[in-house]
């Protein structure tokens, strides 16, 4: 049964939404813009990018070299942001999210630093630094990955487009079905859920507070099994940004 709390939460989330959806502030082409760079940065400083948000900008809109900063660092801001826009194309063309699809985001995501992983399930077993959580052999991720794809079949007429979408992250990373780059294409892809749906993005802050919360979150899904915290997490960054719109576009929250 879903928490009172949790549903008070969605209600409001769609009430977001339905404002939102008479003023359209993401059609305006400036506002779109500053908030995928934003994005971009925030999913970035999650996994440890140190480029700040203006130089970000700087390394996507002019193609600056900041002193300072490490090649991947900047191919990961170019990457991430050409992953953000074949995704806003995606939610324009109205696909849906596809196990291939997120091959393809995290083939972009490790464009030009990882050739010979980028888009490729790992090979090898991994541990996650700071986590107790050992994903699958990587001889089960092909399989586990067919498993989450048809769960999400048979749930995406079913859930609230918040908590599939936060499912869908939350399986894909505990799945961590690649080297590196789980977390910028598990939050991309539950990005397309939500953007499809009509629903605001999920921006997770890169702060140290959201970063631990986010994880410490997900550490309670893979550990017990208990994903409230989690949804409520997600449903939290939705909620703020679309408070957040309704407040650029002269709205109401």
């Amino acid at each position: 049964m879903q928490n009172p709390d949790l549903a008070e939460l969605l209600d409001d989330i769609d009430r977001l939404k339905a404002e939102l959806d008479t003023l359209r502030p993401l059609e305006n082409p400036s506002i779109l813009h500053a908030l995928d760079i934003e994005y971009t940065y925030e999913s970035n400083r999650i996994e440890g990018n140190t480029l700040t948000l203006r130089e970000t900008e700087l390394v996507i809109e002019k193609g600056l070299t900041v002193g300072g900063k490490s090649m991947r660092e900047h191919l990961e801001a170019i990457n991430h942001h050409e992953a953000l826009l074949f995704l806003r194309d995606l939610v324009r063309d109205g696909q849906p999210l596809t196990e291939s699809l997120v091959k393809q985001l995290h083939g972009l995501i490790l464009h030009g630093i990882d050739h010979d992983n980028a888009g490729r399930y790992r090979n090898v077993p991994v541990m996650i630094a700071g986590s107790r959580h050992l994903p699958p052999q990587p001889w089960a991720v092909p399989v586990q990955m067919e498993q989450c794809f048809a769960w999400y079949e048979s749930q995406r007429e079913n859930l609230h487009p918040v908590l599939l979408a936060a499912e869908i992250h939350e399986r894909i990373a505990t799945i961590h079905p690649f080297i590196d780059g789980n977390g910028r294409t598990s939050r991309l892809a539950m990005n397309l859920i939500l953007l499809t749906r009509g629903y605001p993005l999920a921006n997770i802050p890169g702060d140290t507070d959201s970063r631990r919360a986010y994880y410490d979150a997900l550490e309670q899904c893979n550990l017990s099994g208990d994903k409230s915290a989690f949804h409520r997490f997600i449903a939290l960054q939705v909620q703020a940004m679309g408070k957040r719109l309704l407040h650029i576009a002269g709205g109401g929250a």
